[in-house]
């Protein structure tokens, strides 16, 4: 008896220094990975290792085992993390959770895989989320587009027993079982043989899907291919982009059985994981389909919000408050394609097979690193401005009305700063107040002095006025001209600087959504204004010497800027490729499909008098200048903005084509 209570005992003794070991592991691996720190005496906050997403636990699970031992404040769930955290109403509470879980076995519901739980007491449960992301450019997903009713009968039409010597008979594949109809989709060289149609076209259950998909607009023309998946839970597909010689712009696909998150890639890096809903329509179009990769990650369960039970249209944040796991199950989808008649001539020719081997150009790419980032805006902005200054200031005459606003609430005698006050159209909009400007046009600047306004020459990066001296600041149409995250975000952290405590700061920046509540911006709907009309929004776009809201709407902008740089040398643009993305050139005056793009503006000699035009060769011969944007999606500047822990949001706008901030100096 006395020989068992001692196995026993040395058992239990064991056992307690492997959880201790195990415990003081965990500490190791958040100090390191995470910078929180774990603490030898009781508080209300506790980590949880071995429970957390990225083994299987779900929010559901882990909230009922930890609220048996108290009230639960908190709990957060770290996506693709192995630990969580959770904050209880009383130390008492999560000391008694503390006693009663560490070194506890648990069940995986999911997985019937037993672990075991080891816990340590930290400070506090913190934990940044990451910014907001939007959806993909060119990219829609609709949500409820079929009825349940409809799903059935196209799920029961899809026949997987068919004989397989039937040219449109089921493919199994690594990652899934396909059909294909209309063409038959060749993935040894990811193409359509478009001699070889297949008999019986597309199924006639799709006709009324399609029509509809037309009448709304969701595609503009009826596809001719069909591609049907079906994946169990665990399988895939690779992240990739659809051959752009084999289909045109609209790539659609239906989601039934189950709803599934697929995963997005921008040639950046840019990441953005899209929640697709049961009997949801995905539509690729622009930047969308021709430039981010798209594809499936295999596995059996999705990391969604919780509060919308996986139903949620459109991008899965990383709120660490609001997510859990979502068992997959069987997903069909239907994808319609239209079959390419023509090589594609698109705007991303680092990505698009039909332009391989073509010599097209010295155009910029999108930079990899600061190096390559200041070189862009030296190319693309700087010397651009210095070359059009004259032009562009001519076209720069209207203040915008809320712009005006803010200035004229400020109380006299406030010192405000203009960073990047290009021709100087706002720093005479209020006598009551000390303005003084910047930018980085030599020639903007010598515009001001010859105004009477004091401005000197600088980078809106480094601003040589001393901190907190400024009640004020505004930075109109600037920061949109800077090509990384960090430089952009750097521009506002110097605004910042710039402000006392209690100081106000007005940014605008180019918006992406040039249609917005359903209404079109001026940008837009001067499409096919008067050529002799001045550039600029009548009441006045965000314009200052590193941008203007409207670019030049002169009538040969359609026919040139669709073209790539091919003859960027001869027109002033003498800038070398300094990687392999290469950067869209936008049409002027139309929709954007890309947020990293250049803008045309068409070099005119100098103003033409009333009644005078140009001759159509002077036009043709005009130099055209390309400007390098990053156009902000919305919730994007405002996200930087309360990055920053000097600043305080005050408010947030659209306005006409822009979005706006108003930040207070914390």
């Amino acid at each position: 008896m006395e020989v068992k209570t001692s196995k026993d005992h040395l058992k239990i003794h064991k056992l307690k220094k492997k959880v201790l070991r195990k415990q003081v592991r965990a500490q190791h691996t958040l100090m390191r990975h995470e910078g929180v720190e774990c603490l030898s005496h009781a508080t209300q906050s506790l980590v949880i290792a071995n429970a957390g997403l990225g083994n299987g636990m779900s929010r559901h699970q882990l909230l009922r085992i930890v609220e048996e031992y108290g009230l639960v404040e908190t709990l957060l769930m770290p996506p693709n993390k192995p630990y969580s955290f959770v904050k209880y109403g009383t130390t008492e509470e999560a000391k008694k959770a503390f006693d009663a879980l560490n070194g506890k076995e648990v069940t995986l519901e999911d997985f019937g895989q037993n672990i075991v739980l080891y816990i340590n007491f930290v400070e506090k449960v913190f934990w940044q989320n990451a910014a907001p992301t939007s959806l993909p450019p060119g990219l829609m997903v609709i949500e409820k587009i079929i009825s349940p009713e409809e799903e059935r009968r196209m799920l029961e039409s899809i026949d997987w027993t068919a004989d397989e010597d039937i040219q449109n008979a089921q493919k199994t594949l690594k990652h899934r079982r396909v059909k294909h109809f209309g063409y038959e989709f060749c993935y040894d060289n990811n193409n359509v043989d478009k001699d070889k149609p297949l008999p019986g076209g597309l199924p006639e259950i799709c006709d009324l899907f399609l029509e509809k998909c037309l009448t709304q607009g969701y595609i503009q023309h009826k596809p001719d291919q069909l591609t049907i998946n079906q994946y169990e839970p665990g399988q895939g597909i690779p992240p990739h982009i659809d051959t752009h010689s084999a289909f045109e712009d609209e790539i659609i696909s239906l989601s039934l059985g189950s709803e599934i998150v697929m995963d997005f890639k921008h040639p950046d890096g840019r990441t953005v994981a899209v929640m697709l809903p049961r009997c949801s329509l995905l539509v690729m179009a622009g930047e969308s389909r021709y430039l981010w990769t798209h594809g499936i990650t295999p596995r059996k369960y999705d990391v969604i919000q919780a509060s919308e039970l996986g139903q949620k249209v459109g991008t899965i944040t990383a709120d660490v408050g609001d997510l859990t796991l979502n068992r997959r199950e069987t997903r069909t989808s239907f994808t319609f394609r239209k079959v390419r008649r023509s090589p594609c001539n698109c705007i991303y020719p680092s990505v698009c097979d039909s332009q391989k081997g073509q010599q097209r150009q010295v155009q910029p790419s999108f930079p990899h690193s600061e190096m390559e980032a200041s070189k862009l805006e030296q190319e693309y902005v700087h010397k651009v401005y210095e070359e059009i200054a004259t032009h562009f200031s001519s076209t720069r005459h209207s203040p915008w009305p809320q712009i005006v606003e803010f200035l004229r609430s400020l109380p006299k005698g406030s010192i405000v700063a203009d960073v990047g006050c290009g021709n100087g159209k706002y720093l005479g909009i209020n006598e009551d107040l000390y303005m003084v400007g910047c930018d980085r046009s030599k020639k903007l600047v010598d515009i001001c002095g010859e105004k009477n306004f004091q401005a000197f020459v600088c980078d809106a990066l480094s601003v040589p006025i001393r901190s907190g001296s400024c009640d004020a600041c505004i930075s109109i149409a600037v920061i949109h001209h800077f090509s990384t995250a960090e430089r952009r975000l750097a521009t506002i952290r110097e605004l910042a600087r710039l402000l006392r405590p209690g100081g106000m700061a007005l940014i605008y920046v180019w918006a992406m959504e040039q249609e917005y509540k359903n209404q079109k911006s001026k940008y837009l709907k001067e499409k096919n204004g008067s050529k002799d009309k001045e550039e600029e929004i009548s009441t006045g776009v965000a314009q200052t010497p590193l941008s203007d809201q409207m670019p030049d709407s002169s009538s040969q902008d359609s026919a040139c800027s669709d073209q790539l740089l091919n003859d960027s040398k001869d027109k002033g643009c003498d800038a070398e490729p300094v990687a392999d993305s290469r950067l869209p050139v936008h049409t002027n005056r139309t929709s954007f499909h890309s947020q990293d793009l250049l803008v045309p503006w068409h070099l005119k000699g100098g103003p033409k008098k009333k009644g005078e035009t140009g001759s159509k060769e002077s036009q043709e011969l005009c130099p055209v200048f390309h400007r390098y944007y990053h156009v902000f999606c919305e919730g994007e500047l405002e996200a930087a903005c309360r990055s920053l822990d000097c600043v305080r949001v005050q408010k947030s706008y659209y306005d006409q084509g822009n979005w706006c901030v108003v930040l207070e100096k914390l």
